[in-house]
């Protein structure tokens, strides 16, 4: 099992709101993690599709994401609400939708700390639509990771461990168990953290975390995926396709891989890309269709539900992306809209309390590729605070033992 899936701060979309991407303006950047003055992007898509105004709030956090005693001014330049300015509504489409778009910086705010913080969309009536969590570091340390093959041998096979050394030439730490905390994540899955984990050993100018036998990770299995980026064909997996009220699309069937020999094929951790090949402009001539999904599977899920799992919408559990069990086809099934793109999933089992195991349906294999990142936090005694100093990753391309 990993950690619940949801914090108790972070409020989920309506169904009306899909396609939800917040990343930093650079190439093959998935990941809300962004250095401080660079700039990032916010945008969704709102199926009813009635130019709604919206405005949106940034909130700074602690290290537990649970909201900081600063005042606005203390870490933005500029408004600590705005209104969303940029919106259009979508043509060519099937499925109507009116796409939202925020940059920040801009000319109306800016960030000026680093640290976790959560931004939120609201609505006229000033009710919370959703939130989105992210990260804005300020290099003060350099970090370096690396992954290495479970040294339990009950868990060779199965799990990856993760060390890393905090290397400070220009800070020194006072007290660094307390001034220090770090947070490690798997492929960038919120629910993934490990957190609390103090130095193993201190040297000067360096923090090491290694052989820190609760910095283990199942390694789970390659993600699965579909590509939509040709709407109207069957193709990436994609069984066939239909055009009912809008496009639907039929995933070949997926059978558990738990029991099956490690398979390697590229995939993007989880992740997913907006794109389409049809027409030249994804945020408002993308079209959307309803995806298929069909499980093969016949473990005992007990009293657990079978869910899709994915950055799709932000590695939550919900009603929606849960897969139902069909009598007649003696398959689990599920279907969910999503606009044109190419899309990382996996399939886990989370019981009535969202604790999530990866490993269940999909197997866990050493060899499998996974991106771990470690986000270093440092707050000493007397400050008002806590900064995030330093990022790195490690990937277990490359084992190390």
């Amino acid at each position: 099992m990993i950690v619940i899936a949801q914090e108790s701060n972070i409020i989920l979309p309506p169904d009306h709101i899909k396609s939800i991407v917040l990343s930093p303006n650079r190439v093959n950047a998935y990941a809300p993690i962004m250095k401080l003055g660079e700039s990032f992007t916010l945008s969704f898509d709102d199926l009813e599709a009635d130019e709604k105004l919206y405005y949106f709030k940034i909130e700074h956090c602690d290290y537990n994401w649970q909201k900081s005693n600063l005042v606005s001014t203390e870490y933005l330049t500029g408004f600590s609400k705005d209104r969303i300015r940029n919106y259009e509504n979508s043509f060519n489409t099937l499925l109507f939708y009116t796409h939202y778009k925020i940059q920040i910086p801009n000319k109306d705010i800016r960030i000026k700390i680093s640290g976790n913080y959560i931004i939120s969309i609201i609505d006229d009536d000033d009710n919370i639509v959703f939130t989105r969590r992210f990260i804005i570091y300020q290099p003060k340390v350099d970090v370096g990771v690396s992954v290495h093959r479970s040294r339990v041998i009950n868990f060779i096979d199965e799990k990856q461990d993760v060390e890393f050394v905090i290397n400070h030439p220009n800070i020194i730490f006072r007290d660094p168990n307390n001034d220090i905390k770090v947070a490690i994540y798997q492929n960038n899955d919120w629910n993934s953290v490990i957190k609390n984990i103090k130095p193993k050993y201190i040297r000067n100018g360096q923090l090491l975390y290694n052989y820190v036998s609760n910095i283990s990770y199942w390694a789970g299995n390659e993600y699965l995926y579909f590509d939509t980026k040709e709407i109207r064909n069957a193709t990436n997996n994609i069984g066939k396709t239909r055009l009912q009220d809008i496009f639907h699309s039929y995933l070949f069937i997926d059978e558990e891989r738990n029991n099956r020999a490690y398979s390697f094929y590229p995939d993007v951790n989880g992740n997913f890309v907006l794109r389409t090949i049809d027409t030249e402009d994804i945020n408002l001539e993308g079209d959307y269709s309803r995806v298929h999904f069909a499980l093969e599977s016949f473990i005992d899920i007990g009293n657990n539900d079978i869910y899709i799992y994915g950055a799709y919408n932000d590695w939550q559990i919900t009603d929606e992306n849960k897969l139902v069990y069909n009598d007649q086809s003696k398959l689990y099934e599920a279907a969910l809209l999503f606009k044109q793109g190419f899309y990382n999933y996996t399939y886990i089992l989370a019981d009535e309390n969202k604790f999530i195991d990866i490993k269940a349906i999909e197997g866990s294999y050493y060899q499998t590729e996974n991106e771990y990142t470690v986000i270093v936090y440092y707050k000493q005694f007397g400050d008002r605070y806590t900064q995030v100093i330093g990022v790195g990753s490690g990937n277990s391309k490359t084992l190390e033992n």
